[in-house]
């Protein structure tokens, strides 16, 4: 079901320069986000559980703690990179628990979706 969501998803969701794609992916044990210009077919911003910075003092790399650290810190790097507003891909998972989390971090970090 997953898959059927995601590839009705990725039917209407691109992203362009002006607004990239925020694509979500989640694991049993990590979550990565990553801001994607899909015309250019290059990925812009990325962060994840696996990455020393984002993990480092963290007790579990699978709850919503976690996700919440991964939304704040793919956020601020998006600021930084001068992007605003992107469109969310939730890659077919529901928008619930940690994919809520991390989506709500990010929002707060000041991106815009």
């Amino acid at each position: 079901m997953r898959i059927k969501r995601h590839r009705r998803l990725r039917r209407k969701v691109t992203g362009t320069q002006a607004r990239p794609r925020l694509h979500i992916h989640r694991t049993r044990h990590h979550i990565y986000a990553a801001v994607i210009d899909d015309a250019a077919g290059r990925t812009i911003i990325s962060a994840s559980t696996r990455q020393k910075d984002v993990a480092s003092g963290l007790g579990s790399l699978t709850n919503l703690e976690a996700a919440k650290r991964v939304g704040e810190t793919v956020g601020r790097r998006a600021k930084e990179a001068g992007i605003d507003t992107v469109v969310f891909d939730t890659s077919g998972l529901k928008y619930h628990g940690r994919v809520a989390a991390l989506a709500q971090a990010a929002r707060e970090a000041g991106l815009e979706f």
